[in-house]
């Protein structure tokens, strides 16, 4: 290579790596959160490269090929089990990559031997036991046959490895190899990553996305990886070429002269004579044996191998038969039985070893890896062992050990077998050796190695003892070193106060002047008329306000609500005995006769009424005769109507209908006359088509008349429409107004289709959708048959788990309880569950709307664990409703929805419309509510209420946008006919076959009729279509019911098209598809607004993949339908806001052009002015008002008589002159999305103002005076609930959100728009928020519209199935410790037991979990153990010391043990003593340890090139990101190391838990687990021989708790860390590292250095650095910070509670992060205090401006003791013996000498916890201000 290319390649190279530094990266869990059982693809190499680098792998000494082949079972199967579904693919370009850092030479060929084997037994043994894993191969990534692969399969990402590797190179176990050269390792190193990132570079330009599988973690059921974006502004364009130096020599791969000649000898295409093709041997003894051939693949290649080996070297014939007798030991010894020792020996002897070894795995690996062996292995009946074709140490033992020893005799004759075909092959004579000759039987076992002598520590608690009973543990007696000391913790009361915390500064504090009160009371009341605001914006089923209603508590028996059924009598039963029937008859007569006069009295007032009510209309519509749009007059008919009240509106409708039906006439007859607006197809056919509807329904109506009637007939047959069933009526009545329709017999009028094709194609929305509903007095609406089975059940108090999708009316389910609730009594408790505060407040908000009662108790919100509520709220909770219950699938607070049903007390409502695994889901429903003895029902519907139309948008090339359209569509539902909009048929997204169809996959009625007409076109003689599938052929009037049918036998017989390949499928598949032809960027787009434009002069160059310049675009479109109200979904928050300011900035920018040009604008603003200024004059003029002395309750002005007479003349003044209410400020029409008319000037001048007070940016306010809102998490508090108010009332038309908006806020739109891709956009979020669109009774129809989505993803989010849920693990250490607290702390109350026991009773305890009780019992004893062991826990099960801490900060485990440990260990005394002297240090360094202990996010890369002592970073991540990203910012990127002190401790901490959880394991194995361990995990195979008594003398002893297959490379029953016992743990155990209380220690446990963004905020405040250098999300900051000062309020509160400081009383509900805490106080500054809405916390105060006040006055005092006793320092210093002393003696913190007893040390801490909190709450104060 010259060297101008070399640097034109080194320069690429650099390229390549920077490019791939910028590229962003998530975390994310690759099942729950983005794939769901989507198919991605595993690169093979990259899954070798990461199970090749375990540490406990032996590939040095020995070469232990089970036990890699055993840990890329492990982690195949860890996919598995999580429900990934995946394919493995290797490329023959990748070979070297699975080499492992720093890999000798001569070690090479083992790995690749080790790849070839592995490679050929996964492509053979998973056709069995994974037929649906596939193992392809291909040449390179840039291979035809691979890009047809992604073609065919859909593969949504690939998993691959990135080249970075965490082991730094000084402590590389492989580097110490003296012939390695530290250029060569890192030039290869740098080949390694070159070559993987232009893999993942092409990837990014076909527009994969990557998950990086070095990182990957398994957390309980989750799968959490980085995974890197792609897109369109990802792609880089990389041409690679080999420039740098292989991983491998070229010698490695073997000799292929040799393949040649194995082939001629070997007929590999005959099995059978495999070793006889060629035989060299003419011996008795082998030609006596030719029936005995070798049974087995590895056999044969360990023979074939061998027999190339000793004719090129005849030296090696004793190795060769050592081999060989290896070979025989393999197949007769147990898996068990096989664990050597490292053997020693001389350097020349291993050196010699090695070489054999190394030329075995080049001749094998030639072998293998030829197609012609694979076709001779499959040809005949071969089974494939290659997995466990070497154990290097196995081989190394016998050859090195001496031969006197006895061997086993089984192995004896397969060294014989083996020998002879060798012969057979070779022509050597193999001699047995003499240890062989001579070897008996050994019977004697290996004594097993023994458990470690751990003191399981004593423990009795009544409730528990008798779950843990059946567990048998040797209890030794307590030494000294194993008594704890401390003090119990009691849950004092305060701590989950139910009242509200008064601030400390205010406890004592009252208003001082009447000012203060008013002031006080007009807090409260702007926040309660705030809370009535928003309420009232929340609307019924029907779109109307709600309206509350007033709740009582009668008689309980009175009150039952009766349970409504289909076989119940029509009423109550009359049955009587026959001598009262002549009494009752005359009685009956009398009273029938008073009836008849009251009926003939109440005619004659209905008739008067009647003519009152026409005479009404009569005025109504006479006033609108001057209306000359149609469609005006037509909005305000109906809306006329819509605003009766039922009585007047059934009296009314029928003529109100009619004339709305010759409005519709009159209008289609003018579209017809219209050629421009004829061209309109769509719209002509949208108002026949309501016409149509609502002649329907006029006919059903009871008030229908002769004269009505028969005009409807004459238009009906005057269009040709199909006959909407008019009945014949005997009641008439003289129109009020008779509206003049004229019918001509004009065949022009009539439309051109047939009844049936008519309704299908264009009446689909229109169709009835009764879908059994019928009338039901427990609810005011005519609930469908499901919807009465969930009344039932609930109604009978059983659990119920409701699955229907959006808008199927889920909603009146949980207010239909919570009535019942209320009804009830004053006592019961109904507790809702949600997974976002927005839609809590809402329901809370809701509630308020609906229902009207006084309570004797106040709300609150609910803790089932804390022991305060345990006698009090807990037992009187009735019933638990969890909304969108899918969340419990969620990696973070999945678990917490998991306990809470485990713990539920009472039956349980689940809700969701997104469950991919009901029944599995129900099944383990079901078996968490039967042990608390509740029954539970499951009920499911399918169908949405309104159908969704989906479109892709293409936007223009060029777009100019010149005001809104006037007039938009009318009566056009769809988007059909818009240029730049392509509809998507759902059948066409079916491009995957393999997917099959969705369940929920649901076809409109148009979409059925193109379907059937597709498949009868291409229908053939072997697959027909049956003819009675033609619903075009059946009856008059098609209902929704019909079309359910019909599709339901279409998307049958298309599965069977789908599943054979000879189908015409792919036929119309490719008709259907035809419609989204048509999404091509059109050249040119214009709005239709009002404002003149030249020619083309204002056209601006679209760019088709910015967001930001195609949205307005559009907006325009959906205008122009009227699609609008709509919300945009974006799942990046930062996003979300620039969108909002760049369609805001467009229409300014065109507003003010227009503004500029305008005559007539112009001419408005001099007539503006002139009127000022006549007013100002006329002001003048008047006489000034006289002052009133006296006021009234009102006002000022409540006493003068003419005031408010002047006020209305005032008022009628102003809106005859078109100045009075003239802005020239506000936007102008057509430049603005805002429906004025919806919202009062007032109203919004609130708002606007609201918005001021709190400091909100004015583009916020910019963008609601235009119609336009942001919502997303990260929004102010208010401004959400505002966003929300106005686009209820449909001010706002344009909302631009996240994915947080789907999640059940009532929010209904017209459009749904997906603008941009995101890896959050999967199938659940995409029914999630597609839901949003076309909501029961809103729309008739829903749009849904992809934005800049690629047309793959756009397919397979529509044909994806839902994911199923996974459950967690959820017994956690925490909940062990707080189900310790609840029973303590309520003194062993009924319902506290009722709640462990119910837990511990369930068969089945984690979601997909296996029914395995007695290990979660083994797990919880030991669990008991670790609390025992941490001083967190009495022998009586009472919590201790600061269990409160630890058991307040359950939400970050297992960090808060880690603390704990610190605390425990005194390392924070000894940190924090300095506190008042040197607050910096001491704060900069707790700091640091904070940072290491809650937050913790790893790095991406960690690629260790080279120490860079300028940086001070031990583990780098690529030498780009430090040179480019990290050296130029303030920011320190990767965390620095943790303080020794506090590392050891941490360090210590982790050995205790390991040796606990070890014994944990040892004991359930050898109570539960009998079988052995000699299974692969994945295939299944059996290793091994199965007899233990046979050994191999020297062996090591069995393992017991390892797994058999790691043991194989010399590693006993110790482990090194608690994830080296996790992972190497024999099957048959299940042990979840993620619930085993450690914490990592970099990097000493870990080798990913953490994120230091904590750390860097902490030091320099900057987020703009922390998104820069850090690689934190600035949309992710708020959370991440807030999240961080959560935890330090909390750990501040408990501290003030465990050393009973007056910062104490307070509620734990209350303790929140600084961001929280700032939006409650802005609510109590403008919203007042109230009940509801919980303000600021007593940790937060004592931080702000008087936190060091506080705590130096605690300290003060505290330092001064009134009497000379013995500071404690840590309560291992207390006087409390547990072991001496009994329980009740060891002390409480109640008496007032506490706070001294602790002394100085925990003071000191919670004084710097408090320093530390405020510093750091006001850096986040500030930058958020």
């Amino acid at each position: 290579m010259d060297k101008s290319k070399g640097k034109s390649l080194s320069v690429q190279n650099a390229a390549l790596l920077e490019w791939y530094g910028r590229l962003p990266v998530r975390r994310v869990d690759l099942v729950g959160d983005y794939a769901g059982q989507e198919l991605f693809l595993l690169e093979g190499d990259s899954l070798l490269l990461r199970c090749f680098s375990y540490s406990d792998l032996d590939f040095d000494r020995g070469f232990q090929l089970l036990h890699a082949v055993y840990a890329v079972e492990y982690f195949l199967q860890g996919l598995i089990h999580r429900k990934c579904n995946f394919h493995v693919v290797f490329f023959d370009n990748h070979t070297d990559l699975c080499l492992p850092r720093g890999v000798p030479a001569a070690g090479r060929p083992k790995f690749l031997l080790a790849r070839a084997a592995i490679k050929r037994h996964l492509s053979v043994n998973l056709r069995k036991s994974h037929p649906a894993l596939k193992i392809h191969s291909f040449t390179s990534e840039r291979d035809t046959a691979f890009r047809e692969y992604l073609r065919a399969t859909g593969i949504y990402f690939v998993m691959c490895h990135d080249g970075a590797n965490p082991i730094p190179l000084s402590a590389d176990p492989s580097g110490a190899n003296e012939e390695e050269d530290e250029a060569e390792v890192v030039a290869q190193e740098m080949s390694r990553k070159i070559t993987f990132r232009n893999m993942i570079c092409w990837l990014m330009n076909q527009s994969y996305n990557v998950a990086l599988i070095n990182g990957l973690v398994w957390a309980d059921t989750k799968v959490l990886s980085m995974v890197v974006e792609g897109g369109r502004k990802a792609r880089f364009d990389f041409e690679y070429e080999e420039a740098i130096p292989s991983l491998s020599k070229s010698n490695d791969n073997g000799d292929i002269a040799f393949l040649e000649q194995v082939m001629g000898r070997l007929d590999l295409k005959n099995e059978r004579n495999a070793l006889m093709g060629m035989q060299k041997c003419q011996c008795k003894s082998s030609q006596a044996n030719n029936n005995n051939q070798v049974s087995t693949e590895r056999e044969i290649l360990t023979v074939a191998t061998l027999a190339q080996m000793l004719e090129d070297d005849p030296a090696m014939k004793d190795l060769v038969t050592h081999f060989l007798a290896h070979t025989a030991l393999i197949t007769s010894l147990s898996l068990s039985n096989r664990r050597q020792a490292t053997q020693r020996c001389t350097s020349d002897k291993k050196s010699r070893l090695q070489s054999f070894l190394a030329k075995f795995s080049k001749v094998s690996t030639t072998l293998i890896s030829s197609s012609d062996w694979s076709e001779a292995m499959e040809a005949g009946t071969v089974p494939c062992d290659i997995f466990d074709l070497i154990d290097g140490r196995l081989f190394e033992a016998f050859t090195l050990g001496k031969s006197e020893e006895l061997f086993p005799p089984q192995s004896a004759l397969a060294f014989e077998e083996l020998a002879r075909s060798f012969c057979s092959l070779s022509g050597v004579h193999l001699r047995v050796p003499t240890g062989l000759q001579n070897a008996t039987r050994h019977t004697n076992g290996i004594k097993s190695s023994s458990s470690d002598a751990l003191t399981i520590l004593p423990f009795s608690n009544p409730v528990f003892d008798k779950h843990l009973a059946s567990i048998n543990l040797r209890i030794a007696p307590l030494k000294a070193s194993d008594r704890q000391f401390g003090r119990i913790f009691q849950e004092v009361s305060h701590w989950h106060n139910a009242k509200r915390r008064l601030d400390p500064k205010q406890a004592q504090q009252t208003p001082a002047t009447a000012k203060d009160k008013a002031r006080s009371l007009k807090r409260d009341q702007r926040f309660m008329a705030e809370m009535q605001s928003y309420a009232a914006s929340l609307t019924n089923a029907a779109g109307k306000a709600l309206e509350p209603k007033t709740l009582t508590v009668s008689d309980t028996k009175a009150n039952k609500m009766h349970v409504f059924k289909e076989s119940d009598d029509a009423g109550p039963s009359n049955k009587k005995t026959p001598g009262a029937k002549a009494q009752t008859h005359r009685k009956g007569a009398v009273k029938k006769a008073r009836l008849e006069d009251i009926a003939a009295n109440k005619a004659i007032k209905d008739s008067e009424n009647e003519d009152r009510l026409f005479t009404a209309w009569r005025t109504v519509r006479n006033n609108l005769e001057s209306e000359r749009s149609l469609q005006s007059k037509y909005h305000k008919i109906r809306a006329y109507l819509q605003d009766l009240s039922d009585p007047k509106r059934k009296i009314l409708e029928a003529e109100v209908q009619y004339h709305l039906s010759v409005i519709l006439f009159d209008i289609y007859r003018t579209l017809r006359k219209s050629i421009v607006a004829f061209s309109s197809k769509e719209e002509l056919f949208g108002v026949i088509s309501l016409l149509w509807d609502t002649s329907r329904k006029t006919a059903m109506l009871d008030s229908l008349t002769i004269t009505i009637a028969d005009s409807l007939r004459e238009i009906v047959k005057a269009l040709r429409l199909p006959d909407p069933g008019i009945p014949i009526v005997t009641r008439d009545r003289k129109l009020a107004c008779d509206p003049g329709v004229l019918v001509l017999n004009d065949n022009e009028i009539a439309i051109d289709l047939d009844d049936q094709d008519f309704q299908l194609l264009h009446c689909g929305p229109y169709m009835d959708r009764n879908l059994d509903s019928a009338p039901d007095s427990r609810v005011p609406f005519q609930p469908d048959g499901w919807q009465r089975r969930v009344l039932d059940d609930l109604d009978a108090q059983k659990s119920v788990f409701v699955v229907a999708p959006t808008s199927a009316g889920k909603t009146f389910i949980s207010f239909y309880a919570m009535e019942k609730i209320l009804r009830e009594s004053d006592d019961s408790v109904l507790v809702y569950v949600a997974p976002t505060k927005a839609l809590v407040n809402q329901i809370a908000a809701e509630i308020q709307a609906r229902f009207a009662k006084k309570f004797k108790h106040p709300g609150k919100s609910i803790m089932l664990l804390a022991p305060t509520n345990a006698k009090s709220w807990s037992p009187r909770v009735k019933y638990i409703i969890f909304d969108e219950i899918h969340s419990i699938g969620q990696a973070e607070d999945g678990i917490v929805w998991e306990q809470l049903l485990l713990l539920a007390p009472c039956p349980i409502i689940a809700l969701s419309a997104t469950v991919g695994n009901p029944e599995m889901f129900n099944s383990w429903l079901t078996a968490t509510q039967r042990p608390s003895g509740f029954e539970m029902s499951m009920i499911t519907h399918q169908h949405r209420y309104s159908d969704l139309r989906k479109f892709v948008f293409s936007p223009p090339k060029r777009f100019a946008f010149r005001g809104l359209a006037e007039r938009p569509s009318f009566a056009t539902l769809g988007l059909d006919g818009l240029q730049g909009l392509a509809f998507i048929h759902p059948v066409a997204s079916l491009v995957n076959k393999s997917r099959g169809i969705p369940d929920d996959l649901s076809l409109e009625a148009r979409d059925c009729l193109s379907l059937f007409q597709a498949m009868t076109h291409h229908q053939t003689k072997e697959f027909p279509v049956d003819p009675a599938l033609n619903l075009s052929k059946s009856q008059r009037i098609i209902r929704k019911a019909d079309i359910i049918k019909w599709e339901s036998s279409l998307k049958k017989l298309l599965k069977e098209w789908m599943a054979d390949d000879q189908s015409p499928f792919d036929k119309v598949l490719e008709d259907l598809s035809r419609s989204m032809d048509f999404a091509d960027s059109i050249d040119k787009q214009v709005s239709k607004g009002t404002v003149p434009g030249g020619e083309d002069d204002d056209l601006i160059a679209i760019n088709s993949d910015d967001l930001y310049a195609t949205t307005l675009p559009l907006l325009c479109k959906l205008h122009e339908r009227d699609a609008l109200p709509a919300i945009f979904f974006n799942y990046d928050r930062h996003n979300c806001e620039s969108i909002c300011k760049a369609v805001i900035q467009q229409l300014v920018e065109a507003e003010t052009r227009w503004k500029e040009s305008s005559p007539a604008w112009k001419a408005k603003l001099t007539g503006f002015e002139k009127w000022k200024t006549e007013q100002a004059k006329m002001a003048g003029k008047r006489p000034a008002k006289k002052v009133s002395t006296k006021k009234g309750k009102g006002g000022d002005d409540d006493d003068d008589p003419s005031s408010k007479m002047d006020k209305i003349q005032d008022a009628a003044s102003d809106d005859a002159n078109p100045y009075a209410n003239f802005d020239p400020e506000a936007p102008v029409d057509g430049f603005h999305f805002a429906a004025r008319h919806r919202a009062g000037i007032s109203e919004l001048n609130m708002y606007y103002g609201q918005m001021k007070w709190r400091g909100l940016p004015p583009w916020l306010t910019d963008g609601l005076q235009r119609g336009i809102g942001v919502h997303h998490a990260g929004m102010n508090r208010k401004y959400r609930q505002v966003v929300e108010m106005l686009f209820r009332k449909g001010y706002l038309r344009v909302v631009i959100a996240t994915g947080t908006l789907a999640l059940g806020i009532n929010m209904p739109c017209a459009t749904v728009i997906f603008s941009g891709d995101s890896i959050f956009l999967t199938a659940l979020n995409y029914r999630q928020a597609a839901g949003r669109a076309g909501r029961r009774g809103f729309d008739l129809l829903g749009n849904v519209v992809f934005q800049n989505i690629s047309h793959g993803k756009i397919c397979r989010l529509l044909s994806s199935r839902l994911p199923d849920l996974n459950g967690h693990f959820p017994i956690t250490t925490t909940l062990v410790l707080r189900l310790f607290s609840l029973l303590h702390g309520s003194e062993d109350s009924p319902y506290a037991k009722k709640a462990i026991d119910s837990l511990l009773s369930q068969p089945r305890l984690y979601l997909d979990g296996p029914a395995f009780k007695d290990q979660v019992l083994h797990h919880l004893r030991f669990s008991i153990e670790y609390l025992r062991r941490q001083d967190l826990l009495s022998a009586q099960g009472a919590p201790m010391n600061l269990a409160g801490l630890t058991s307040h900060l359950y939400f970050t485990e297992n960090s808060s043990f880690a603390l704990n440990a610190l605390i425990k260990g005194e390392y924070f005394h000894e940190l924090c003593s300095d506190i008042d002297t040197k607050e910096s240090n001491v704060l900069r360094t707790l700091m640091l340890v904070m940072a290491h202990l809650f937050g913790r996010r790893p790095c991406r890369e960690a690629s260790n090139l080279h120490l860079d002592s300028g940086t001070r970073h031990e583990l780098h991540a690529d030498e780009e990101y430090v040179k480019n990203i990290v050296k130029p910012s303030s920011s320190i990127v990767f965390l620095p190391r943790l303080p020794p002190q506090a590392a050891q401790i941490l360090r210590d901490h982790n050995k205790d838990t390991l040796q606990i959880f070890t014994k944990y394991v040892w004991t359930f194995v050898d109570q539960h687990v009998k079988e052995n361990d000699r299974k692969l995990p994945l295939t299944g195979i059996e290793v091994g021989g199965a007899n233990d008594n046979i050994i191999l003398p020297g062996s090591l002893p069995p393992t017991k708790v390892r797994s058999a297959f790691v043991a194989l490379s010399g590693h006993g029953d110790k482990f090194e860390s608690i994830s080296d016992l996790c992972r190497t743990t024999r099957s048959g155990v299940f042990l979840e590292e993620a619930v085993i209380p450690h914490l990592d220690v970099y990097p000493h446990e870990s080798k990913t250095p953490l994120n230091a963004y904590l750390y860097d905020f902490f030091m320099h405040g900057d987020i703009n650095t922390l998104e820069k250098a850090n690689g934190v999300r600035k949309s992710d900051v708020w959370f991440l910070l807030n999240d961080f000062s959560l935890v330090l309020a909390t750990i501040c509160a408990s501290l003030a509670q465990f050393l009973k400081l007056p910062e104490s009383d307070l509620s734990i509900l209350d303790v929140v992060g600084e961001g929280d805490e700032n939006n409650n106080l802005e609510d109590d500054k403008f919203g007042g205090d109230s009940a509801t809405d919980t303000g600021s916390t007593t940790a937060s105060a004592a931080t702000t401006e008087t936190g060091g006040t506080s705590v130096t006055t605690a300290s003060s005092t505290s330092n001064k003791p009134k009497s000379k006793k013995k500071v404690t320092e840590a309560w291992d210093d207390s006087d409390v013996d547990e072991a001496s002393e009994p329980e009740e003696t060891t002390g409480a913190l109640g008496d007032d000498s506490g706070k001294e007893e602790l002394g100085s040390g925990f003071l000191n801490i919670y004084k710097a916890m408090t320093k530390l909190r405020s510093e750091f709450d006001t850096k986040f104060r500030k930058i958020f201000a």
